[in-house]
């Protein structure tokens, strides 16, 4: 189940605030461990049941942009090699609306370094690469429905001052990312000015 939040001023930033902290607390008990939905997945994440032998590292959002109201589907590039190249490489393009929190950019409250999460099938293999709106890249047909979601590599820096609404779901571990696919962090783009207005800073390496 998902948990959404509408507030004014800075709660979006309060709450993936709360995200990156109760992340770094887990992290700091069991090398990489998360928990999922804002509160209530902050609190599954902090204080896991005797019976959870699978701790969850990462608590992935969806994030509203404030002028439009919609759901801010990010974009990144990245490398890959051709097929019968193994020394060629080319540019990719992914989109997904699945973020997770990383860091917050030193000395700011409300920037944040935000990891693109790609949805996946039970086969680990992507749903979707690109969409229109949110349940473009939520399938509920067989064999491609969304049942995980995979790292990527790519990073992006967000003003979380641009956003009015975050929503979580439950915590996962998410699939670690293609071996073999260099992805790198990439800037804010046109779709993001466009349909966001936010300001976009410097990308960083995830860490």
């Amino acid at each position: 189940m998902g948990y959404s939040y509408h507030q004014q001023d800075d709660c979006v930033c309060t709450t993936v605030k709360k995200i990156v902290d109760a992340q770094n607390e887990v992290a700091e008990r069991q090398s990489h461990r998360c928990i999922t939905s804002c509160e209530q997945s902050i609190k599954q994440l902090t204080s896991p049941t005797r019976n959870d032998s699978n701790l969850k590292t990462t608590i992935p959002f969806i994030l509203y942009c404030k002028q439009s109201c919609q759901p801010f589907i990010a974009s990144g590039v990245f490398k890959q090699p051709i097929d019968g190249f193994p020394n060629e490489t080319f540019y990719d393009c992914i989109e997904t609306p699945i973020l997770r929190a990383k860091k917050f950019v030193k000395g700011s409250e409300c920037c944040v370094v935000v990891e693109l999460l790609r949805p996946v099938n039970a086969n680990g293999i992507p749903v979707a690469d690109s969409g229109e709106k949110l349940c473009d890249f939520f399938s509920h047909k067989g064999p491609f429905k969304t049942i995980q979601f995979r790292e990527t590599g790519i990073c992006l820096t967000l003003d979380l001052n641009d956003f009015s609404t975050i929503a979580c779901l439950d915590p996962i571990n998410p699939l670690p990312k293609y071996k073999g696919k260099k992805h790198h962090c990439h800037h804010c783009n046109d779709h993001c000015r466009k349909k966001c207005h936010c300001h976009c800073h410097h990308s960083h390496k995830p860490s």
